[in-house]
């Protein structure tokens, strides 16, 4: 049976987790590493990754990691969506980590990564877009692809030549600044190219808390990891638990969307009355509160179903995705404008947190996208 609530230690990481980020992280501290066009602030990556392992949560304990669950890992995403952290967790500690477990973990290269990853002295990024789904990544390690694919399929943009099995430029890869390695899908399998042998162009993102970045690894040599076919299956794998989790970090950032709107809503006067006492605005936040209920059983839901390794995972990472991406954006958007003109302004972090669910709704797959996976999961196709 699907356990819904958190246990004691899920909530003594939380509480850490939350400790940390509001004594390095705070959004004042955010707002100005932003300004800087650097938003990852130094040394927080060491402390969460490192120092209180949170890196390792889903690395088994043989190879350097916590031995713990997606449920605990989906913890940590809720605190970092809270506070609109600018950490590759998502990208390195969940996808990559993901990606690499799948693959023979017996061998060489694949322990080392693993052991750097959970350890927090490597961050790796799978060289795909932001935006690629859960299913869409098929045939992108199995074919040679010809130059000129459309990115928005999932598929990485390759210059001409890249029938030859070198792959070209991948846009809008989420955290590639802060990568040490990138793991790149090629035509006859999975290789981990460094990232200095790679060429790194920043993009202009939504997002200003999670960089994005065109990865071009033309030139780069890197290693095998695995051949065509496990690595379509690792990379799977991979994208379905990101997708799986990235459902708690909207849950998290909702949450604190509607925190803030009751607590500023409580302060803010008008006619000599809180303005949070108006029946309007009442019925808005107690319909926002539902809506949030409902995105926190389907995201631990999620969690649990990977933890489990259910094989109703699929079918429960889409139904948190399709629901939490449109909770997140709806609790952003009416965290501005209940907080009337100061939510507008660049000063108060609302926008960063709208900015974040905007971005997040496209990311691993669109709601719509989502949708038409559960349709074919339920042998229920969508009318045409």
């Amino acid at each position: 049976m699907t356990d819904l609530l958190y246990s004691e230690t899920e909530d003594d990481l939380r509480a850490a987790v939350r400790s940390l980020l509001a004594d390095r992280a705070d959004a004042q501290t955010l707002l100005g590493r932003i300004e800087t066009g650097a938003p990852y602030v130094p040394g927080l990556w060491k402390s969460l990754a490192g120092d209180m392992g949170a890196a390792g949560l889903l690395v088994p304990e043989k190879l350097g990691g916590q031995g713990a669950s997606h449920r605990e890992a989906a913890v940590v995403l809720e605190e970092l969506g809270r506070a609109v952290t600018p950490a590759p967790y998502l990208t390195s500690a969940v996808v990559a980590t993901e990606t690499l477990l799948a693959l023979d973990t017996e061998g060489e290269p694949v322990a080392e990564l693993l052991a750097g990853l959970a350890s927090g002295r490597t961050v790796a990024v799978l060289a795909l877009p932001l935006s690629t789904a859960p299913g869409t990544e098929r045939g992108l390690a199995t074919a040679p692809r010809e130059h000129g694919v459309d990115i928005g399929s999932g598929a990485p943009e390759t210059r001409e030549g890249g029938g030859s099995g070198r792959p070209g430029t991948v846009t809008g890869v989420a955290d590639a600044l802060a990568a040490d390695v990138f793991l790149v899908p090629r035509a006859d399998g999975l290789y981990a190219v460094p990232a200095g042998d790679a060429v790194v162009v920043p993009q202009t993102p939504l997002d200003l808390t999670r960089p994005l970045a065109a990865v071009t690894t033309d030139g780069a040599v890197g290693t095998l990891l695995a051949d065509a076919e496990t690595a379509g299956a690792a990379i799977r794998r991979g994208l379905l638990s990101g997708a799986g989790l990235l459902a708690s970090e909207q849950l998290g950032l909702a949450e604190w969307c509607l925190e803030e709107t009751v607590r500023h809503t409580r302060q803010r006067y008008q006619f000599n009355r809180p303005v949070g006492s108006f029946q309007a605005l009442k019925h808005r936040m107690a319909q926002l509160w539902l809506e949030i209920v409902n995105a926190r059983a389907a995201a631990r839901a999620a969690a649990d179903a990977l933890a489990t390794g259910s094989p109703e995972a699929p079918l429960t990472v889409a139904v948190a995705q399709a629901y939490c991406s449109k909770v997140a954006v709806h609790a952003a958007e009416e965290c501005v404008q209940l907080h009337g003109g100061i939510g507008m302004t660049w000063e108060h972090p609302a926008h960063l947190a709208l900015k974040r669910a905007k971005s997040d709704q496209v990311a691993l797959g669109s709601a719509g996208r989502h949708q038409d996976a559960i349709a074919a999961l339920v042998d229920l196709p969508a009318p045409a």
